[in-house]
């Protein structure tokens, strides 16, 4: 059941990627502004992912569950109704808590199951994210093709309906232990630390970097995120706390994490923007939906295939060889993506390299973690990571539009290839901090 709930609703909170082109046309917008569609379940989903785990941390996991799920299904349909681009980013929005379950799904696990079985099973659902992105994309492209975008998203909402009844009928009972208090001023700065980050990297092409709204943004992102590290500091009771993040251990994942998320959503992002990219570009392969969003399927399947290899190579040799060799294997994928894509086959092998990158990195951090907080702090250390990762997610979403916007001729409709060579570069720089870090990891785990 915990499998199934995590790869669900990573499937449906993946309705994004390839549907971006579609969407633009559909509200005669910009791509850029139809990106915020998929950057703004990246960003409530950061947001709201220490909130949900918070609230879920106690006897109200499963309450919190059913709530949740609701609240996807809910934006699910908004989504899905044609009322304009406003209402299918607040849609899409509403999808984005869903990517709040992933900790708790993981702290379920670790509580009422033992063994290998608790060890396989919070691997397994530390890679749904990226496995569901991969299996998502093409299906939903397949409806999208068939019967338009809003029908994928009927898609999405009919996949949350199911979750929700499945949920309500096996789902866990929670453990009964005291409720935690909600950080509500943690929650409130750091939604408006990232929100206005994300705000001025989408609009500082547009509006210009030196621009009086764009620098406005980012000091206001500054003070707020520096103003939610300090309160998660001091606070009784933090939403996030920041002293788990301590020990070179903790450091170590949870950089590992932002920077492995950064670097995926900028292949997941542009991949499928690539290969609908007209042919008369001169670079891209003018392919449909389906065929777009069929790129990332070998994503999916070398995230699945190298949590697998990646188990006994962990058991054998520790995180300290898993981690820098999916960083490297990663950072071989993004270029491929961005220096040897003459033919479309070209792209599928560069996302399946990426995928088993990820996959061994995503594999391998939840036992760094694990082993370094305590027991009863499990869902909150899980929580940091995943924030981290859905920022890194985020970020890179809106870091790709960016960049393809800047690398777009004034009065063209497509970018220059060199915006997606560029894409590919900065992925690569991420791999090699990301390799950085993972070789400082300790022998023996530190705990916070």
């Amino acid at each position: 059941m915990l499998l199934y709930l995590g790869m669900l609703v990573a499937v449906v909170s993946s309705l994004g990627a390839p549907l971006i082109p579609a969407i633009a046309e559909a509200n005669d917008v910009p791509v850029s502004s139809a990106q915020w569609s998929l950057t703004i379940t990246l960003l409530v989903g950061a947001v709201a992912t220490p909130v949900i785990g918070r609230l879920g941390d106690g006897p109200r996991r499963r309450a919190v569950v059913l709530v949740v799920l609701a609240g996807v299904l809910a934006g699910s349909v908004l989504a899905a109704l044609p009322f304009g681009l406003g209402w299918t980013i607040a849609g899409r929005g509403l999808q984005g808590l869903g990517l709040g379950l992933t900790p708790l799904t993981i702290a379920t696990a670790r509580t009422v199951l033992s063994g290998e079985r608790s060890r396989s099973t919070v691997a397994a659902l530390s890679v749904t994210v990226a496995a569901g992105v991969g299996l998502g994309y093409p299906v939903t492209g397949l409806i999208a093709e068939l019967g338009g975008v809003h029908a994928a998203f009927w898609f999405g909402a009919l996949a949350s309906a199911g979750a929700l009844v499945a949920a309500a009928l096996v789902y866990p009972p929670s453990e009964q232990v005291p409720p935690r208090r909600l950080d509500a001023a943690g929650a409130l700065l750091l939604g408006v630390g990232l929100a206005a980050g994300l705000l001025a990297l989408g609009e500082g092409e547009d509006r210009g970097w030196t621009s009086s709204a764009v620098v406005g943004l980012a000091v206001l992102a500054v003070l707020a995120l520096a103003a939610w590290i300090a309160w998660q500091l001091r606070a009784a009771a933090p939403l996030v706390d920041l002293r788990l993040a301590r020990g070179r251990s903790a450091a170590t994942a949870h950089g590992t994490a932002l920077l492995a998320g950064l670097a995926n959503y900028l292949l997941l992002a542009s991949a499928p923007r690539l290969a609908q990219t007209p042919e008369s570009t001169g670079y891209g392969f003018g392919t449909s939906i389906v065929v777009a969003g069929l790129v990332l399927l070998p994503f999916s399947v070398g995230s699945v295939v190298a949590s697998r290899l990646a188990r006994p190579l962990d058991r054998r040799a520790g995180p300290r060889a898993v981690l820098p060799v999916g960083a490297v294997v990663l950072g071989l994928g993004l270029l491929m993506f961005g220096l040897v894509r003459e033919e479309l086959w070209q792209l599928f092998v560069g996302t399946a390299v990426s995928g088993l990158g990820v996959g061994c990195m995503f594999a391998a951090l939840p036992g760094v973690i694990v082993n370094a907080v305590p027991v009863r702090e499990t869902g909150s250390a899980m929580s940091l990571n995943q924030v981290l990762r859905y920022i890194g997610f985020a970020v890179g979403s809106a870091l790709s539009a960016t960049l393809l916007e800047a690398a777009t001729p004034e009065g063209a409709a497509y970018p220059a290839s060199g915006g997606y060579t560029a894409i590919a570069l900065v992925g690569c720089a991420a791999c090699v901090a990301m390799a950085v870090l993972a070789v400082t990891l300790p022998a023996q785990p530190e705990r916070a």
